[in-house]
């Protein structure tokens, strides 16, 4: 008979790659961090790799530390100008320049296979929402989740409802976002998820169009 599985040990995801998405600060509460830290063990123990915004400052090193310890594969993907250490700290892992702000994104998205948010600020928000309206839009049909910890997304997650409520967002499409509180319990949801609608062609050309932008991109950075 083969090994028995361990009790309480996480099923065989569905996902190979997870993009994170977080704040550069470690914020004020210990809180945020032990999310982090607690996202990252989670991560390895279903065999998770890391695709986040680069560098070891914030929750994004806590993060991306924690999973590269575990033996997993950590990529941080950084636009040229961001480079500097003084503004993300030492590198954690792979390292993947690109041009742009805007092909931080694709590259991130294009690599992963979920998208996860802890507390963030400006930037977190800001990627987080764009992967959202791709899925709304059709465009991608990766699941994204919040990891809502202590409530940080409850002010969020009320505008969402607020949004459908008052007609600016179907109701069908609230389900693109998943929350949870705890790392274990959003991934299981992730995992659960199941798309909104077919995106194969859309998703398809899409991807054409990322892989022509790197390429294009990859140049001017060598320039």
């Amino acid at each position: 008979m083969g090994e028995e599985k361990q009790a309480g040990a996480p099923e065989e995801s569905r996902f190979k790659t997870a993009c994170v998405f977080c704040g550069s600060s470690i914020g004020k509460r210990q809180s945020y961090g032990d999310a982090a830290l607690e996202l990252g063990r989670e991560l390895v123990s279903r065999s998770l790799d890391l695709v986040y915004g680069g560098g070891s400052v914030g929750l994004m090193g806590l993060v991306s530390r924690e999973v590269h310890r575990g033996g997993r594969r950590v990529l941080g993907v950084v636009p040229k100008s961001l480079m500097s250490e003084e503004i993300i700290g030492e590198t954690v892992g792979e390292v993947q320049l690109v041009a742009n702000m805007h092909q931080r994104k694709a590259e991130m998205a294009r690599q992963s296979d979920c998208f996860i948010a802890l507390p963030g600020g400006y930037g977190t928000l800001e990627e987080l929402l764009e992967v959202i309206t791709w899925a709304q839009l059709g465009i991608q049909d990766k699941p994204v989740g919040l990891l809502n910890v202590e409530g940080y997304y409850n002010g969020l997650l009320a505008f969402i409802d607020k949004a459908v409520d008052d007609g600016f967002i179907k109701p069908c499409e609230r389900s693109i976002v998943v929350s949870a509180p705890s790392a274990r319990e959003l991934l299981q949801k992730l995992e659960d998820y199941v798309p909104l609608h077919s995106v194969a062609a859309a998703k398809a050309s899409w991807e054409v169009e990322q892989v022509e932008l790197n390429s294009a991109l990859q140049s001017e950075i060598a320039r």
